[in-house]
């Protein structure tokens, strides 16, 4: 019978010997099998995460792409320093900021911040200050700007805006008064002013092309008036101290007597101090504008003859009080007109009753 051998297992050493020549072996070319590089690569693109958090990692990446795209486009409002922003980069359209507005303005932001981002544009930096252009938000940033000065401690120190890439002087143009337009309207006269102001930059080459283009949403009869408040900004606006206080009507009284020549008329009585508002401002222009409304229309230019508006005056006859009193006459017929501090609904109404008891059939 044979004797039987014992078997001993293999230290440790000799197993970690076996295992280190089977790896040299292994990796010899032409002696890995296929299936250890499948292996290899299954184990590197395995996810350890959980489903859940796959598709969590999925909507972020997607998340990112949305929001990389949104700011190549100018969507992602961004927190600008107010120093960084110039706003006198481009001739604003609004003249003057309505203080009590302001002081609205100012109390809402104090209270629940800005709602609305300003929109800006990229431009370099020039002495002035500000590596961004403003382009729309005139009264948000003027508001915070004052809020800074008075809360220097850095909370308004910084501003939401849109940057946007116009691509051009224009369009930014359009922007600005899009907004106001849509906002916060402007004056008759600003929006004259606004297409001039256009053509003295060089933005555009003539009136016309500067009101269809920045007012092209704007109805025919609209876009011409607007021509008629860009030629009273032309021709007296070095003058006019309260031009935003016109209305409509007024404007187009005052491009109506630019045209029939009472130009030099009308800065002749623009140049005389001590207006105090608006009301005296008009009245020094009324007797060029009147004089303008008396002249035949040419009939060349068609359309239909001009009525006679004129008011014909009598001159003032001095009464006691510091009352005095006038006759006029014009198209409504014949009025009776009191002057004076002491003129008041009272006094009126005394002399209605006087002039009843005069006339009455009794």
């Amino acid at each position: 019978m044979a004797r039987r051998r014992q078997l001993e297992a293999p230290s440790a050493e000799t197993l970690k010997a076996i295992s280190e020549g089977i790896d040299r072996d292994m990796a010899r070319p032409g002696l890995r099998p296929p299936i250890a590089d499948v292996v290899a690569d299954a184990a590197v693109h395995a996810s350890p995460l959980p489903q859940a958090d796959r598709e969590q990692n999925a909507r972020d990446r997607a998340d990112a792409e949305r929001l990389r795209d949104a700011q190549e486009k100018g969507l992602v409002a961004v927190e600008l320093p107010l120093d960084d922003i110039l706003a006198e980069a481009m001739t604003r359209d609004r003249m003057a900021l309505d203080e009590d507005e302001m002081q609205e303005l100012m109390s809402s932001i104090t209270l629940n911040g800005i709602r609305l981002p300003i929109e800006v544009h990229e431009g370099a930096a020039s002495e002035a200050g500000g590596s961004y252009s403003l382009i729309s938000g005139f009264r948000r940033l003027t508001a915070m700007r004052r809020l800074h000065a008075e809360n220097p401690d850095g909370r308004f120190g910084s501003i939401p805006a849109f940057v946007r890439q116009p691509g051009n002087a224009i369009a930014p143009l359009v922007a600005m008064i899009e907004e106001n337009e849509i906002r916060s309207g402007l004056s008759q006269y600003e929006r004259g002013r606004a297409a001039a102001m256009a053509v003295y930059d060089g933005i555009f080459s003539s009136i016309d092309e500067a009101v269809a283009t920045l007012f092209q949403s704007a109805s025919k009869a609209k876009r011409s008036k607007i021509r008629s408040f860009a030629l009273i900004h032309e021709e007296l606006g070095d003058m006019l101290q309260f031009a935003t206080a016109l209305n409509e009507r007024q404007c187009l009284r005052i491009a109506a007597a630019l045209r029939a020549g009472e130009t030099e008329t009308l800065r002749a009585a623009l140049e005389q101090s001590g207006v105090k508002d608006a009301g005296e401002e008009w009245d020094r222009m009324l007797p060029g504008l009147e004089r303008a409304d008396s002249v035949p229309q040419d009939p060349s230019r068609g359309g239909r003859p001009k009525a006679d508006k004129t008011v014909h005056r009598t001159g003032r006859t001095d009464l006691r009080n510091g009352v005095s009193i006038e006759r006029e006459f014009g198209p409504a017929g014949y009025s009776i007109r009191f002057h004076g501090q002491h003129v008041t609904a009272d006094f009126v109404d005394e002399v209605m009753a006087e002039i009843l008891q005069r006339f009455s059939d009794s």
